[in-house]
């Protein structure tokens, strides 16, 4: 199993007074991190792609490019590629470039976002949410798979034995499809033959396993083998030397966060016995000493049945970065042996 992280580059948003300088260090600290996990035996980082006031990831291949040239063997993937809002064209062009720059290490994670800012920011009506992606995702594939690209669609200008280059160092580009809880994501991804990320942020994690096995049986019915159809795991976690360092850490900045995003989305105010149960046995929160979330993470893979990729999203919840890595040095000398 490979273990990873993913980041949305979390901004410094109470201080908009030094908003340039404070950037310029939340940045600075990212790209460590990313050095550091290499170093580390981390297998993959993953940069989200937000447009908000508390992220610094609207253009996160620039990002990735940048820890490419710092970094020897880490996988640097998007977290997600907001697709249905951005050019497949563009996309594809700009991850070709990144895996040129990163002698082949490049790979994108594809999806329509938790937050819909992108969708007016970029013209696009929020009405034809599944239409965007289901039409810009089949270019995509298909600029994949073409060199020469002949393709018609309904919401981009069509195109006519265009070529599309650069191409990538590597042959597929992976390209995983990044899904929430929606039964035809699931289907979608078996249908294409297409690596599924699920992003599990809360409740219990076994319950997913269902959603799993649409995937795999259509995946099975499109004709795709079985080691085709790969399961990853999107989890918020956190590692410290103690459980009881490790909920001290996360809660506070975890409260505070997901409080904020429940006024926007109708979520009642976190509470501290809901967080516990999120950390417990069935929960989804990967929070505690590395022993007990190893075994978790075991858990979720046979609950699942089993999964190859694991990345923890760690800078949600406002820690330092000295806290941070930290625990990227706990998951790469316990965690990854253990699991």
């Amino acid at each position: 199993m490979e273990i990873g992280i993913d980041s949305f580059a979390a901004a410094t948003v109470s201080d908009p007074a030094n908003r340039a300088a404070n950037d310029t260090n939340a940045m600075d600290s990212l790209l460590e991190r990313i050095d550091y996990a290499d170093q580390a035996g981390l297998h993959i980082f993953g940069i989200g792609e937000h447009h908000r006031s508390e992220f610094l990831d609207s253009a996160p291949t620039i990002i990735l490019a940048a820890a490419a040239a710092r970094t020897k063997r880490i996988r640097l993937s998007s977290a997600v590629t907001v697709l249905s809002a951005a050019d497949p064209v563009r996309v594809f062009q700009n991850f070709a470039t990144l895996d040129i720059v990163s002698h082949g290490r490049a790979e994108m994670v594809v999806g329509r976002g938790s937050f819909t800012e992108a969708f007016p920011l970029f013209g696009y009506n929020l009405q034809d949410y599944d239409a965007l992606f289901i039409e810009k995702l089949d270019l995509l594939l298909h600029i994949r798979a073409n060199e020469v690209v002949t393709w018609k669609g309904r919401f981009r200008p069509a195109l006519n034995e265009v070529a599309i280059y650069p191409r990538p160092i590597q042959s597929p580009l992976p390209i995983w499809l990044g899904v929430g809880g929606t039964p035809q994501s699931f289907i979608r991804a078996g249908s294409l033959g297409l690596p599924l990320m699920v992003a599990i942020i809360g409740g219990e994690t076994h319950r997913f396993r269902p959603l799993i096995d649409l995937y795999r049986e259509a995946g099975k019915k499109a004709g795709h083998a079985p080691e085709k159809l790969t399961v990853g795991l999107h989890s918020l976690g956190y590692i410290a030397k103690t459980t009881e360092e490790a909920i001290e850490d996360y809660y506070p900045g975890y409260a505070e966060t997901f409080t904020r995003i429940g006024i926007e989305r109708g979520w009642p105010p976190v509470t501290k016995a809901q967080f516990l149960a999120q950390t417990g046995p069935r929960g989804a929160l990967l929070v505690g000493n590395p022993e007990e979330v190893a075994e978790k993470i075991l858990r979720h893979s046979e609950a699942l049945g089993g999964i190859s990729r694991l990345t923890f999203q760690m800078d949600n919840a406002g820690l330092a970065h000295t806290k941070l890595m930290q625990s990227i040095e706990l998951i790469g000398k316990h965690i990854i042996p253990a699991v």
